[in-house]
């Protein structure tokens, strides 16, 4: 059973992009690669198998959804988030942390977060000890520190939130060591590979100073990779990357939390030094009938599909383009079948999971340029 790694493989001059291979307990990924977003112990409407047959490397779950539901507790009873889903490849945990801080009643301060089920009503508290706990106890390969989302876009929010993010972070790395020396110790369960691996994250918002900051911060920190996370606006995400992406080792592997939804969002991130990806928006789109093709983003519920009996995408070879046409998922969306939202998610998480490896293969080859200029160009065209 191997333990976490990361090393670079290839680079493209000019540029921080980068391939290479992220070792886990559960497998490897090889990077760039997108995550798939496996929220509450699942990626929406899709099987493992057609995780696996459409090419996902790794999933992420979110630990505020399965800490409310089922309870980090089962989870673990069950031999952690790999046994419980019966999925057998490398897996995240992000904190929950933008999820909690995005809730209307939430309470924040340095211990950290309380705030009230919007299943149950019950009030709980978040801290960092009792993230990693709680993360440590899902068993994922790779898990986020617990990070402040701040309120507002003012500038002194950002700072106040980066400065707390820090202070966590600092008590995420205190409690992962303590956990991994209790877990050598005790091996309690010998089916959950351990130790995990821990991310810290990089905030600051669009404010470029406030992001130096927080990366020289979270470089000179003992963990073993790093996510960046936050609201940023997409026309400063390159200099944001380049910025934090110069400063943060090279040698640790790099993750953008929640960013996928465009294509361009996924060039922009490689060619600035992003290894890995994870974001809700290809499915999400799917169930309302946003599907991606090579030539822009379709409304397949728009009446000029009703007798299209041509592929979503004739350049796709997913099983929902090989197998169905437009006018059938046209069908599905209509009559509100279930197929349908489960079609659609197979080929919007196989576009955006080989676009990818594409943009992989092309760092490889030297050919990035010449692929992000042919792509984007008919793709916004």
């Amino acid at each position: 059973m191997e333990s976490f790694n990361f090393k670079v493989a290839d680079t493209l001059p000019g540029t921080l992009a980068r391939t290479g291979v992220i070792t886990t307990p559960h497998g490897q990924i090889n990077t760039p690669a997108f995550v798939a977003a496996a929220t509450k112990a699942t990626v929406k409407t899709l099987t493992n198998i057609q995780l696996n047959e459409l090419g996902a490397q790794s999933a992420l779950a979110n630990t505020y959804h399965l800490f409310l539901q089922p309870g980090v507790d089962l989870v673990a009873q069950a031999g952690g988030l790999n046994q419980f889903m019966n999925y057998h490849k490398p897996t995240f945990t992000d904190s929950g942390g933008f999820q909690i801080f995005s809730l209307p009643d939430v309470k924040i301060d340095d211990n950290g977060a309380v705030f009230r089920s919007p299943i149950s009503g019950e009030r709980f508290t978040m801290t960092p000890e009792s993230s990693m706990q709680a993360q440590w106890q899902i068993g994922a390969d790779i898990h986020m520190a617990f990070d402040q989302l701040a309120k507002s876009n003012r500038k002194a929010d950002m700072q106040a939130a980066m400065e707390r993010t820090h202070r966590w972070l600092e008590r995420c790395v205190v409690e992962h060591g303590r956990l991994v020396k209790s877990t050598a110790q005790k091996r309690i369960n010998q089916t959950r590979p351990t130790p995990q691996a821990l991310y810290g994250i990089v905030q600051g918002g669009s404010f470029l100073d406030l992001r130096q900051k927080s990366a020289e911060f979270t470089a000179d920190q003992p963990v073993d990779g790093f996510g960046i996370g936050g609201v940023f606006t997409a026309n400063n995400m390159d200099k944001m990357l380049q910025i934090v992406n110069n400063i943060l080792p090279a040698d640790k592997p790099r993750h953008l939390l929640g960013m996928g939804a465009e294509p361009l969002d996924l060039f922009i991130g490689v060619e600035n030094g992003i290894d890995t990806f994870d974001c809700v928006a290809p499915t999400r789109q799917a169930r309302n009938g946003a599907l991606y093709t090579h030539h822009g983003r379709i409304n397949i519920m728009n009446a000029k599909y009703k007798n299209d009996f041509t592929p979503v995408d004739n350049d796709c070879e997913c099983y929902c383009c090989k197998n169905h046409n437009k006018a059938y998922l046209h069908h599905l969306f209509k009559a509100n079948e279930i197929l349908g939202l489960t079609l659609g998610s197979i080929h919007n998480e196989y576009f955006v999971i080989h676009l990818v490896d594409q943009i992989r293969e092309s760092v490889q080859n030297q050919t990035f340029n010449d692929l992000k200029t042919k792509f984007l160009k008919t793709y916004y065209s």
